[in-house]
């Protein structure tokens, strides 16, 4: 799987700092060397890697602080891009929109359809990702910058939103289960999470099948508590069961 493959070549990169193709080339034999030049292609499009004639070169190399987005990025991407495909079904032309950190929420960045919207996003690769469309205008909120997640959070982003309002806010989690509800790791990020769906009109989680039955230290949402719950696989009868008692939507593929 493209996955595990990825996983073995980025634990690679930071033991060794630079890794060249033809020793991927014998750890993977039964890969292709057009695959793994995409692999390397890969790492650096997240900011992971920097590539060099013949291989790759990890960014702590070059004295830049690692950080642990690059490997949220590489589990589950097809199930993060079905859950942003669907996810865009949802956006409308002239509305404002919340768009979350991590990486589903760059999933949903890439998917983004170029429509007229009024976007605010605490992400600045969210930011940067939107910003290639023509139509959308994207503010960004400041704050500290969790390296996990690439999301700006704190005091200055809770203030930020003060006056403003939402139509949609489409919200990430790290976790889910039933007993925790919608959960994340960072008490910050639970805070800004907890106030942008209080100010939205209509609040979407996103979150795919393996964070099921897991929790996190912090509740942002209970299922009661949001309108719709897009994930890429059919959950359990007790989650449906309970999401159809208090009249959340679940939509999966």
């Amino acid at each position: 799987m493209s996955f595990n493959r990825r996983e073995k070549i980025l634990e690679l990169l930071r033991e060794q700092d630079t890794i060249m193709l033809k020793d991927l080339e014998r750890q993977f034999p039964e890969v292709s060397s057009m695959t793994l030049r995409r692999d390397l292609e890969f790492f650096e499009k997240i900011g992971e890697a920097i590539r060099i004639r013949g291989g790759a070169r990890h960014i702590k190399s070059l004295g830049t602080q690692e950080d642990l987005y690059a490997l949220r990025a590489v589990k589950n991407p097809a199930a993060k891009e079905r859950i942003a495909r669907i996810a865009a079904g949802y956006v409308e032309t002239g509305r404002s929109i919340f768009m979350d950190s991590g990486s589903t929420g760059m999933s949903f960045a890439r998917a983004l359809p170029d429509l007229n919207l009024s976007i605010l996003t605490g992400a600045p690769n969210v930011a940067m990702e939107v910003s290639k469309r023509f139509k959308p205008n994207v503010t960004l909120i400041g704050g500290l910058i969790n390296r996990n997640t690439l999301s700006a959070s704190g005091a200055q982003s809770l203030q930020f939103i003060q006056n403003l309002n939402f139509d949609i806010a489409f919200l990430v989690a790290s976790a889910f289960s039933l007993d925790a509800g919608f959960t994340c790791g960072n008490s910050d990020e639970c805070e800004l999470k907890r106030a942008i769906s209080a100010k939205a009109h209509r609040t979407i989680v996103m979150v795919d099948s393996s964070k099921f039955e897991k929790s996190m230290p912090y509740t942002f949402a209970t299922l009661g508590g949001v309108d719709v719950l897009i994930t890429d696989l059919r959950p359990q009868e007790a989650v449906l069961n309970a999401a159809r008692a208090c009249s959340t939507k679940v939509i999966y593929e």
